[in-house]
């Protein structure tokens, strides 16, 4: 009956060691630290497969292995040239040393406390040591508008000239502050800037001055489209006039030619019979100037009466 006991009780020990899992998998997006009563035992498990453990009195602490995420926090910070702008950055890390990790930060939320205090700080150092255009423009480069036909703008930008860029200002941010998360078993992969703005004061003025700009340009198209309407105006103006001087000229000299013509028909017909060619004009002078109701005092001898005198005579 003895016996029977101590068998029953070595029974339920192994059961409670099976239960306890003395096994652990480790898979490839993981890495483990054992500890034993707190403490960290032995080197971590980096590399995927099946481990053993003691049941109760060593626990498995596993970290992701992949990149993680940080978000930084969005705040107002002034560049060089005393302009506030917001800048929200990101950054992507990875747990390098494991058991480093869990003996500073021991997990991922207090390690992402530790990156803000130490990425913060270097992006707000490293934007207000550079002017607002070094950390909106990586370069010269000449920037695509939709100001199409517009050809006296500017050559340089009126913010200066890009000597550093926004590449290199990360570049800086991620090395300054590598060495400070290094001693946490974390390795800064990349630091980027998410997204940069003005703040609501500066967009106003920055707003009012792009307007000003359009409203300038767009006087700028109007004032050459009403010099265009303008010559259009004037050259059809002088194209009319020369269009009804040619016309006039023209018909003066069809004019001519038919009052030529009429001479030459009204000589022709004077010449074969003067004196019926004088007596047809005289009456037509007649009825131009005399009707009813005119009175002449004219001499007998007038020229103007003779053929009226000629007709009285012979009646």
């Amino acid at each position: 009956m003895k016996y029977k006991g101590i068998l029953y009780g070595v029974i339920v020990v192994i059961i409670i060691f099976f239960l306890a899992g003395p096994m652990y998998v480790v898979d490839e997006t993981e890495q483990v630290v054992i500890t034993q009563f707190g403490e960290a035992i032995g080197k971590p498990k980096t590399e995927p497969g099946l481990y053993l453990k003691i049941p109760i009195i060593q626990q498995v602490n596993r970290f992701r292995k992949n990149l993680l995420d940080w978000d930084g926090d969005p705040g107002q910070i002034p560049t060089l040239d005393k302009t506030f702008i917001w800048v929200d950055t990101f950054a992507r890390w990875k747990i390098v040393d494991p058991l480093k990790f869990f003996e500073t930060v021991n997990n991922e939320v207090a390690a992402l406390g530790r990156l803000d205090d130490i990425i913060d700080p270097a992006v707000r150092n490293f934007v207000t040591s550079y002017s607002l255009i070094e950390t909106v423009r990586m370069t010269n480069r000449e920037l695509d508008t939709f100001e199409a036909g517009v050809t006296d703008l500017p050559e340089k930008s009126p913010l200066g000239e890009v000597r550093t860029g926004r590449a290199k200002i990360t570049k800086g941010i991620m090395e300054q502050a590598q060495p400070k998360v290094a001693k946490f078993g974390i390795q800064l992969v990349d630091v980027k800037i998410k997204r940069l703005n003005y703040v609501e004061q500066v967009q106003k003025s920055v707003y009012a001055r792009m307007i000003a700009e359009r409203k300038q340009i767009a006087e700028k198209f109007r004032s050459e489209g009403k010099g265009e309407a303008r010559k259009i105006e004037g050259d059809k103006e002088r194209e009319m006039k020369r269009i009804t001087s040619e016309a006039y000229r023209t018909a003066q000299e069809v004019k001519g030619k038919a009052d030529a013509e009429a001479t030459k028909i009204y000589a022709q017909a004077y010449g074969q019979d003067p004196d019926f060619y004088s007596f047809v004009n005289t009456l037509d002078i007649y009825k131009k100037t005399l009707d009813k109701d005119s009175t002449l005092v004219l001499s007998t001898d007038s020229e103007f009466f003779k053929y009226m005198k000629g007709y009285m005579g012979e009646r």
